[in-house]
């Protein structure tokens, strides 16, 4: 298959939500409009990350892989990574990466705390804590969930992105903004106030 071939091939994938979440099992589509993120979101958000080329985005918390496939189509020019601790979805992910053919996503299978962060510029988080609280949809009942945990998660990305240097940027989506420093600074807001953009100054 040519590269145009490929190319055609993908924006198949990419013309609705409904179209792209065909990549998945019924089962994991039925969780797509709560726990994954819409195209419009990872278009909006790949554009603020990845303005500059060859950069290392890291979605913490990425699911079957929704934002660092579509960041990687609208994006091409950047690295994407993403952190998951479910086996299943990662498993998941790793067979749309297969199907979609993309050469600049890397998916890993682990708790975010195990990585490094400096191994990154730039990052992504659709509020993958939000589990923790009670009341809340859970994606499923593999992991452990508490207020705790919650807390943990936050203060920890907090340390994290408190020790990254001037110039990161974060895209976050639907979060509570307990994980942000006070260092970053919002610079741009979309979909009404869901999507915020953040640069550390």
């Amino acid at each position: 298959m040519s590269l145009l071939e490929k190319r055609a091939a993908a924006q198949n994938w990419f013309g609705s939500d409904a179209q792209f979440n065909k990549l998945y099992p019924s089962s994991i589509q039925m969780l797509a409009q709560r726990h994954w993120t819409p195209l419009v979101v990872a278009r909006k958000a790949a554009g603020f990350l990845a303005a500059e080329s060859n950069v290392s985005v890291l979605d913490i918390g990425s699911g079957v892989g929704k934002f660092c496939l579509a960041a990687a189509h609208y994006k091409p020019q950047a690295h994407y990574y993403g952190i998951e601790q479910r086996k299943k979805l990662f498993n998941h992910a790793e067979a749309a990466k297969e199907m979609l053919q993309h050469e600049n996503v890397f998916f890993t299978n682990g708790n975010f705390t195990q990585i490094d962060f400096r191994k990154y510029d730039h990052f992504y988080f659709y509020n993958s804590f939000y589990e923790n609280i009670a009341g809340t949809d859970k994606i499923d009942e593999s992991i452990d969930y508490s207020l705790e945990l919650f807390n943990y998660y936050n203060r920890y990305l907090y340390k994290q992105l408190e020790q990254k240097p001037a110039g990161t940027r974060l895209a976050a989506f639907h979060s509570l903004e307990d994980e942000m420093p006070p260092g970053y600074h919002v610079v741009g807001v979309e979909m009404d106030g869901l999507l915020k953009f953040w640069i550390k100054i």
